[in-house]
Order: structure tokens, then C-alpha cells, then sequence
């Protein structure tokens, strides 16, 4: 059986309601995308580091409406642009869109990723391309995190070149645990994840069973009962940069004497803001830079600890 989509083309300021205005009206899905992807004039999406959250998405806004069978898409625009006070429905594109296999499809697009020297990163309908390698088993799901990031594979490359067997670590903002399961398989002694959605924390939880991980998982609450004075020997954050910078006091603080610190989520034109606000704790540098991404890190001094 073939589908039909319908897209249409808006400004912003009626984006949001048309778009709920088609579910109202029977659409089976709706999706929005930048009108300008893949020009000058293309914006970065909602909620990525340096965009203003309190912003509207895009300029000019590309809504794609999957049709129910028989539907008719004249009817169905002219019902959401009624609901939505519009004077007259916008012009639009139909195209079909014919059966697949959609299992199949979002399998194809998710292929063995390698990271760092020795790393795989292999969904659980793959093949480890070399089995004597660092094998973590993931699979695309709710939660951030499935290296393809550069800001995943940036703290994944550190904690490889880094981290010395038998230490403590703290992922905080652990999304699907990829950096604390990796940290485990590169020999850490404990491991500690925490993250402020509840979904990730299952989703953290189920990942590291899969790959025989022992690892605790923590929403911020749970996580300070046991953990209020624990230090660890390397702390990992990638998030993004406002949380960052707000919590510094409290990722520095769980940090060792002598530990290191390793931030991530960070674009390279942030990236002197959060060494700033860092500073009266701990003296952050660049470690390495990927597709305009900053992964910064530093050392705790004693020193540093007794401010």
C-alpha cells in the first residue's frame, strides 16, 4: 500500500499551530523541518547549544503530513487551516510514499561505529567488525549517546588515551551510558551515572546489562544520598553549555584531588565561557577539537581543591 505525504511551507509565527491542527484533523504523523536545510540560511535546530530556547524553531518551517489512507489532503488543509484562523489554506506538494519494511529501513541507517583506536560501537543487529576490539552493543533509542556524536566520540577518545584501570568515574548527563559503559570495559573499578530524565537512567540501565556492565544509575535525587562527599578519580560531563557552567561548583566537586575533569557538549566559540566559569575551581584547557565541537579537561590540585 502506497502513502501519501503532504508538505507544506510556513513562517514560524503559525508553525507550531497548523501543526497541531493537522493531528486534530487525522493526520498519522506530522514531522517539521528547517525550510533552509542545506543553505546559507540554514539555523540550527531547537534546543542545540547557543540557540535560545525561548525562541520559536525556524524562520521558515517545512511541515510533512502523513495521510491517512483515503484521506483527502484538499479536505484535510482546508479543516487545519479553518481550526488554525488562517484566511485561506496554504499551497502545498503531495507525494507518495510507498510500503517498507521501516524496522529494516532504521537498521540500514545505523552501521558499526569506530572511535578511537581500538573502540566499536555496534548495534545488536551487527557483526563486531573485529571481535578482539573494545565492543560496546547500542542500539539507537530515546537516550543521547550512541557515539556518532562528536562530542560523544571526543570524551570516548579521552577516556581511551586516559584512563588508568581501577579508577572511579562519574558520568553526569550520562543519557544511554555509552561514556560509563565504555569507562567499565576500559577497566574502571566503579562507575557512577546521573541523569536529570528518568528515561534515560532505564534506558542507561538496560544498556549496560546488555553489555555485562556492572554500573549504578541515578536521577540527581538518588544520586546525592550516597554520593553527597564521594570524589571521583576522573569526572565526564557531556551536556550542554549553560547547564555546564551552572554546574561547576558541584561537577568540581566530586572531583579527587589530582582527578581530572572532562567536559564536553561545548561548541569551539563557548568553549572560553565555560573555562571562565570554571576557573575559580579548576583551570580547564582545549583537549582536542572535532567538526567545530570543543572537548575541554583539567586537573584538580590541592590547591585548586581549597578554594
Amino acid at each position: 500500500m502506497a502513502w501519501n505525504e503532504m508538505i507544506i511551507e510556513t513562517e514560524r509565527d503559525i508553525t507550531e499551530a497548523l501543526s497541531d491542527a493537522f493531528l486534530d484533523t487525522g493526520a498519522l504523523s506530522v514531522s517539521v523541518e528547517d525550510a533552509d536545510a542545506g543553505t546559507e540560511n540554514e539555523k540550527p535546530l531547537f534546543g542545540e547549544p547557543g540557540v535560545d530556547p525561548l525562541l520559536p524553531s525556524w524562520e521558515r518551517a517545512r511541515i510533512v503530513v502523513l495521510l491517512a489512507e483515503g484521506a483527502d489532503p484538499e479536505v484535510v488543509l482546508s479543516d487545519a487551516s479553518k481550526a488554525c484562523g488562517l484566511p485561506q489554506a496554504p499551497s502545498y506538494l503531495l507525494r507518495s510514499l510507498a510500503e517498507q519494511d521501516w524496522v529494516v529501513l532504521t537498521q540500514s541507517q545505523f552501521d558499526p561505529i569506530h572511535i578511537g583506536k581500538n573502540i566499536w560501537v555496534v548495534p545488536s543487529w551487527h557483526e563486531a567488525p573485529d571481535k578482539n576490539a573494545i565492543i560496546l552493543e547500542l542500539d539507537p533509542g530515546l537516550a543521547f549517546g550512541t557515539g556518532s556524536h562528536p562530542t560523544t566520540r571526543l570524551c570516548m577518545e579521552w577516556l581511551e588515551q586516559h584512563l588508568k584501570k581501577g579508577a572511579r568515574i562519574l558520568d553526569y548527563g550520562c543519557g544511554s551510558g555509552i561514556l560509563a559503559i565504555i569507562s567499565k570495559k576500559l577497566g574502571a573499578k566503579e562507575v557512577v551515572g546521573v541523569d536529570i530524565d528518568s528515561q534515560a537512567v532505564i534506558a542507561a540501565k538496560e544498556n549496560a546489562a546488555r553489555n555485562q556492565c556492572e554500573i549504578g544509575f541515578y536521577v540527581p535525587d538518588d544520586f546525592q544520598a550516597p554520593f553527597a562527599q564521594s570524589q571521583f578519580d576522573v569526572v565526564v560531563a557531556n551536556i550542554l553549555t549553560n547547564p555546564l557552567k551552572l554546574l561547576a561548583p558541584v561537577l568540581v566537586n566530586h572531583v579527587a584531588p589530582g582527578g581530572s575533569l572532562v567536559l564536553s557538549g561545548i561548541l569551539e566559540w563557548q568553549a572560553e565561557d565555560v573555562i571562565a566559569a570554571y576557573a575559580p575551581y579548576i583551570s580547564l584547557q582545549i583537549w582536542q577539537t572535532s567538526e567545530g565541537w570543543v572537548a575541554l579537561w583539567g586537573t584538580l590540585t590541592k590547591e585548586v581543591l581549597k578554594k
